[in-house]
């Protein structure tokens, strides 16, 4: 089930989807997870929303990634996903968008299930 979720101070809804998702599934702020991401991007000399420096933060955190095949006939929605896995906190990558799925719920600021997985990341307990 698609639940609106948005943590930008100022109810932005484009360009910030990795600060959203990764505040959401980390169960923290958005202005922290901005300025932990741009601390990440600074040393590693990259944008903060780019793949490799968002990538970089969540397995620090602990997170591991799974890849997913993109190509259809083995397309894989964010419906999908949230449908197959109904316990977790997942952080999910569409290739130009980043979502949360948290216990089959994707958290958004808007309703991004028929999106294509890419890759996600997920946190074991």
């Amino acid at each position: 089930m698609f639940i609106y979720t948005n943590p930008n101070p100022t109810d932005k809804k484009t360009g910030d989807c990795v600060i959203r998702a990764i505040a959401i599934a980390t169960h923290s702020t958005w202005e922290k997870t901005y300025i932990d991401l741009c601390k990440e991007g600074l040393l590693m000399a990259d944008l903060p929303n780019s793949n490799a420096v968002w990538s970089a933060y969540l397995k620090k955190l602990g997170f591991k990634k799974e890849i997913l095949p993109n190509s259809c006939p083995d397309c894989y929605t964010v419906r999908d996903f949230a449908e197959d896995n109904p316990y977790g906190i997942y952080v999910l990558c569409s290739g130009n968008h980043t979502v949360t799925i948290m216990d089959g719920n994707i958290y958004d600021a808007w309703n991004s299930s028929n999106e294509f997985v890419s890759f996600y990341f997920y946190k074991e307990d």
